[in-house]
């Protein structure tokens, strides 16, 4: 892991993004770059220039320059905020970055995502700025985030603590495999106690049982100490009673499973995981 991207705003998710930002950059070393995306809708204001148009005048159009500057404004505080709890997280100032788009966070990604200075993993909130309304929602850029996506997205929680224990939810899928594969692949996080999780429905699932073997076997061989874990019942059920009762500090997983439409929307499980689970969750697609 060369480049960490911190999704930044002014929510209270925003400190905690920054934080754990900073925690993985401390143990891998990477680059931490922070960004911040002014919603694009804030300057169009399509109902207010029709409004001004049925009235026979435009008393609204000087509207757009003066949100500018106050948009402005606030970058310059949400930056030195990011930059305060990056650096208090331990970033040096020399190793971190903060960017200011205009725009939609989905379509603003893409450019740091390609090219040879791309950012390995994507850290976000599970909520934004609208985090006080419709509590038990995720945030709603964060789902189009998920969705087109090119690298591994990490999601906060409301509060930060030290990953010491983390879960992978493993169904042998092709999104859980790459959630695996990326574990094994950065060894800088290797002392972290790993867990992994299968759930069946209890009725001799034959292919889910081979794909833990295959898993198993896939740790075992870069040496990752991992507890194997075969549960019964409700997927979600058992996942976030599991999450609850063993102090789980991260949950890994595929964003899709088998059966689900990639090109719509992210698994029904994956997001009521989301939404039970207090801790952050990281999403492979």
């Amino acid at each position: 892991m060369k480049k960490i991207l911190a999704c930044t705003d002014g929510s209270d998710y925003a400190r905690v993004v920054c934080r754990y930002a900073g925690w993985l950059a401390g143990k891998t070393g990477a680059r931490v770059e922070a960004l911040y995306v002014s919603s694009l809708w804030e300057f169009e204001l399509p109902f207010l220039l029709d409004l001004g148009g049925s009235l026979g005048a435009s008393p609204y159009q000087g509207m757009t320059g003066a949100l500018q500057e106050i948009e402005d404004k606030k970058a310059k505080l949400v930056s030195q905020a990011a930059t305060r709890e990056l650096m208090d997280a331990g970033v040096a100032v020399d190793d971190l970055t903060f960017n200011h788009e205009t725009g939609l966070l989905v379509d603003a990604l893409d450019d740091y995502e390609t090219g040879d200075n791309a950012a390995d993993i994507l850290v976000l909130g599970k909520r934004g700025e609208g985090m006080d309304q419709a509590k038990e929602h995720l945030g709603g850029n964060l789902e189009r985030v998920v969705r087109a996506a090119r690298q591994p997205c990490f999601i906060s929680n409301r509060e930060f603590r030290p990953i010491k224990i983390a879960a992978l939810a493993f169904d042998g899928s092709a999104s859980a495999q790459k959630a695996l594969d990326w574990l094994i692949a950065e060894t800088e996080l290797h002392d972290i106690k790993l867990h992994v999780l299968t759930v069946s429905m209890g009725h001799g699932d034959e292919q889910l049982a081979r794909a833990m073997r295959i898993a198993e076997s896939q740790l075992e061989d870069t040496n990752i100490d991992a507890e194997i874990h075969l549960l019964t019942g409700d997927v979600e059920d058992q996942i976030s009673g599991f999450v609850q009762m063993n102090g789980i500090d991260l949950l890994m997983m595929g964003a899709y499973g088998h059966s689900r439409i990639r090109e719509l929307l992210i698994g029904s499980t994956t997001t009521d995981l989301m939404r039970r689970c207090k801790i952050p969750i990281m999403l492979f697609r």
